[in-house]
């Protein structure tokens, strides 16, 4: 017993002999202010501590050789090798992000326990671990505020809302590059497929936000980021399957960044598969390019390319829960029983926007430009979803002095493709198969009813007499098609450019101002997408050839171009001194839209057009932080906005009337909050009301 206890007093005594200590200070490179709250660790390790107020830190650790890594959000991260033997000092000036990872500073990413507003940030490794394959928005379902849902299931089809807004009243951002579309403010997230393989980091910004776009944030701020200069040189193949016969391949290659100038990455996807819900089925590619390149050091260019060109199958009707479930909805207190004779059990995966077809079937279908055979040869979908939306940035970043910097992007975005539907009269059964004609009426049987193609194919291809389908008695020449397919086309192109100038009128007071400016064209129209056994369609809705008899791939129904014209302006204040940060922004914006309708004639016999004036709006907002201890610090922030109506609150795009007086949206905003990190950086614990 004796020997044992004078071993392990041996032992302890080595031990405590070789336990050493790494201590320093961070500071700004720039300022040389302390930096609290910075993250100092030993890397492949989980030793590490955060910075007091005064930038001081202290990590105990076993004698040896480590790299010590240094992090702090707005600043490159910094790394040194050191051999500790006792106490050893190391202090870190860090750099505030210009070339390192200048694409975070025009995206006004805010920082840690410094910017006044509540946000969230998802890393890349979250990215990898918690999305998946699903669209973007889902990652951030666990970050507070937020609501992301996959919609009717079909690829593509997510929505996101925050604070209750949603996303006409966020702004959704990729690479600094708002992509709200620009006559109605939605997302449509099919475009962005891919993205998320390519993604450095997202950060949601809630409420007003700290974004200094003269673009309105009502609900928040989604950055999306995809920066080549940090990524690890490598490559990287990941394939994934799943249920619904589901498979995604991706591949993505990086440089990292050579000879400290340049730096490239590089990225493709393909997806396919059937779908969970019935026939959500996707086919789907999407590809991505990001290059950077240091011209010197003052001096740094950016390129982005992205899109992904897709179909896929939708699922957009509402159902009564009966119809998925009659046990479940049997068990809820506020369902009534008798709904359930009148809604059959189609099962959780029931999809109404599919039917079977008789493989005899071979008519051709038309779409994006161009002719081709139906997904499948077993059924027609009634909604189907195809685009391709490419974006391309050249982003330019210039320090003009010291104090100077000036960030420009300019920009195209080219959206090409839109979704089908019915047009005209077709056939539907209800759910026990009855046909919907004057005798049978399909909405008085049980629901959901469901489309009938073979039905609406003998009629078209019927001969000359009349014909009853949705209960109307309907005359048709041999050959007419009186039921189609369509496709509601939404093609469009944008050019924008974005400059913010950063200048820093002394060591605490940093200022900014901007122009931001984008201009666009949006063709919409219906075209002739399957004839369903006819051989022409007779147009009716075309005032300049009335009756005029068309085919696959003619615009019918309706015709126009909107043009949206932008410009906004801000100028924002930033102001720091030891515990406390504080902002102001002001920002104005002013929109013109134009309308031009092909279909319909003017007074004049020309075609009918619109044209408002400017529409101008405002924003207002400010706050502060402080920082009460090293753990928590508190802050406020109050806004006022003045957001310009979107397009269909100003112009009718199906008879080009104008509101007398178009009203702008109005938002007033007041936030305050306490946030808590401790244990060296491990736990967070954000409130705000």
């Amino acid at each position: 017993m004796k020997r044992l206890v004078l071993l392990l007093a041996m032992l302890f005594l080595v031990s405590s002999l070789s336990a050493g200590t790494i201590a320093g200070k961070v500071t700004s490179k720039e300022t040389g202010q302390a930096l609290a709250g910075a993250n100092v660790y030993i890397k492949g390790t989980t030793v590490g501590a955060a910075t007091d107020e005064d930038g001081m830190y202290r990590i105990k650790i076993d004698d040896g050789t480590y790299t010590v890594l240094c992090d702090y959000v707005g600043y490159s991260v910094a790394k040194k090798e050191v051999e500790v033997s006792g106490t050893v000092k190391v202090d870190f000036a860090l750099t505030e992000y210009l070339f390192s990872q200048t694409i975070n500073v025009v995206a006004d990413r805010a920082r840690e326990r410094e910017t006044p507003v509540a946000f969230s940030d998802v890393s890349q490794e979250a990215m990898e671990t918690r999305l998946g394959s699903r669209d973007i928005p889902l990652v951030l379902n666990t970050t507070p505020s937020v609501y992301a849902t996959q919609g009717g299931g079909g690829a593509g089809d997510a929505r996101i809302n925050i604070r209750g807004f949603n996303q006409r009243n966020v702004a959704i951002m990729i690479n600094g590059v708002p992509v709200n579309d620009m006559e109605n403010g939605w997302v449509y997230w099919s475009n962005w497929d891919g993205v998320g393989d390519a993604t450095s980091s997202i950060q949601v910004q809630r409420g007003l936000s700290a974004v200094n776009l003269a673009t309105p944030s009502i609900g928040g701020t989604m950055n999306i980021i995809t920066n080549p200069a940090i990524q690890q040189a490598g490559f990287q193949y990941k394939h994934e399957i799943g249920s619904g016969d589901f498979s995604k391949s991706t591949f993505f290659g990086h440089t990292g960044l050579i000879d400290g100038k340049y730096a490239f990455s590089g990225g493709l996807v393909r997806k396919t598969g059937t779908g969970i819900v019935d026939r959500t089925w996707t086919d789907a590619w999407a590809y991505y390019l990001g290059a950077s390149y240091n011209l010197n050091e003052d001096n740094r260019l950016e390129f982005y390319a992205l899109g992904a060109p897709q179909r896929h199958g939708q699922n957009l009707y509402k159902q009564n829960i009966g119809t998925y479930s009659h046990s479940f909805a049997r068990d809820l207190d506020d369902y009534d029983p008798a709904a359930l004779d009148k809604f059959k059990e189609q099962g959780p995966y029931f999809n109404q926007n599919w039917s079977p077809v008789s493989s005899s079937y071979r008519g051709s279908q038309y779409w994006s430009e161009d002719y081709d055979q139906r997904y499948d040869p077993s059924f027609l979908m009634e909604r189907e979803n195809f685009y391709h939306k490419p974006q391309v940035n050249l982003n330019w970043y210039s320090r003009l002095s010291d104090r100077l910097s000036l960030y420009s992007i300019l920009y195209y975005s080219g959206g090409h493709g839109g979704g089908t539907g019915t047009y005209g009269d077709v056939y539907r059964r209800d759910a026990n198969g009855v046909l919907g004609d004057d005798d049978h009426r399909f909405y008085f049987g049980p629901s959901p009813w469901t489309w009938d193609w073979d039905a609406t194919i003998a009629a078209n291809q019927g001969d000359e007499g009349y014909y009853v389908i949705d209960q109307d008695s309907l005359y048709k020449e041999d050959g007419q098609s009186l039921g189609i397919l369509r496709n509601s086309r939404n093609n469009q192109w944008t050019v924008g450019a974005i400059s913010k100038a950063y200048y820093k009128l002394t060591d605490n007071l940093n200022t900014s101002f901007g122009i931001d400016w984008r201009t666009a064209e949006i063709e919409h129209y219906r075209e002739v997408r399957d004839l369903l056994g006819g051989e022409f369609w007779v147009k009716t809705a075309d005032e300049f050839n009335p009756n005029e008899k068309v085919g696959l791939g003619d615009k019918v129904a309706y015709n126009f171009t909107n043009t949206v014209d932008w410009l906004g302006a801000y100028g924002q204040g930033e102001w720091t001194q030891g515990p406390v940060t504080a902002y102001a922004m002001a920002a104005w914006s002013t929109i013109k839209y134009g309308y031009t309708n092909h279909f319909r004639k003017a007074a004049g016999g020309g075609e009918l057009t619109a044209d408002t004036d400017w529409i101008h709006g405002l924003q207002l907002k400010g706050g502060a932080s402080y920082r009460l201890t090293n753990e928590i610090n508190a802050f406020g922030n109050v806004g006022y906005v003045s957001k310009v109506p979107i397009f269909d609150a100003v112009i009718s795009d199906r008879d080009g009337s104008k509101a007398e007086d178009p009203q702008n949206e109005k938002f007033t905003s007041l936030e305050a909050g306490v946030n808590y990190r401790g244990l060296a950086g491990k736990l967070f614990v954000k409130s705000n009301v």
